[in-house]
């Protein structure tokens, strides 16, 4: 899952994004409304984390922004500003959930975990892709109804693979979506994670899946 943090206080934005990623979630951090905006206008999140008072562009303006532009991501508003006149305007404006600051970061995840949930059950819970199949819900994937163990970045990859069934995605698109923004693109870990993806789902399978695309990237075939 990648997350993006609309946050103009560092200390804050460090503190939520050191959180989420020891859960395993990649994370991007924007500064203010403007660099919020141009974010989510270039990539694909599963998750905004949205504060209010905000430089250039204020959340609320950016939320409504967001929602006219016909983006549906689940949208969570962080404000200092706690009175029921100040929730109702930030979940009119296009938001899903809404934290006061302070706010424990237990009760901070578990609200990141319901919107995550909320967002994969308006689809269906599973992916499949002729005899693989990856539940959204549990986390368990099979390939001929045999279970296989896949670390949390091998399953974020083929999930990212799975969505993207018969067609090419390039290095840099899994780079931003499995990993962060500040992604190095020039290693190799990519091309170590797709062979880890490959012993795994393809090993004892006639059928090979995970397929290179030279000079271009690599696609899941049907």
């Amino acid at each position: 899952m990648r997350i993006l943090v609309v946050e103009d206080e560092e200390k804050i934005a460090k503190f939520i994004k050191r959180g989420l990623k020891e859960e395993d979630y990649s994370v991007d951090v924007a500064i203010d409304g403007e660099e919020g905006h141009f974010l989510v206008s270039t990539n694909e999140y599963d998750l905004i984390v949205l504060d209010i008072m905000l430089p250039k562009m204020d959340g609320l303006s950016l939320c409504r922004k967001i929602r006219l532009e016909g983006n549906n991501t689940p949208i969570l508003i962080l404000s200092a500003k706690d009175t029921v006149k100040d929730k109702v305007t930030g979940l009119d404006a296009g938001a899903d959930d809404y934290l006061q600051k302070p706010f424990a970061f237990e009760e901070f995840l578990a609200r990141v975990r319901v919107l995550l949930r909320k967002k994969e059950s308006k689809g269906s819970s599973q992916l499949k892709v002729r005899d693989l199949v990856l539940d959204l819900l549990t986390h368990k994937v099979t390939r001929a109804g045999k279970e296989l163990n896949l670390t949390v970045k091998e399953y974020a990859l083929l999930e990212y693979l799975m969505r993207h069934v018969d067609t090419i995605v390039t290095r840099t698109m899994i780079s931003e979506h499995v990993w962060d923004i500040n992604f190095d693109t020039f290693t190799n870990v990519i091309d170590v994670y797709i062979n880890y993806l490959r012993n795994k789902v393809d090993m004892h399978s006639d059928y090979k899946m995970i397929q290179t695309v030279r000079g271009k990237g690599y696609i899941l075939r049907k």
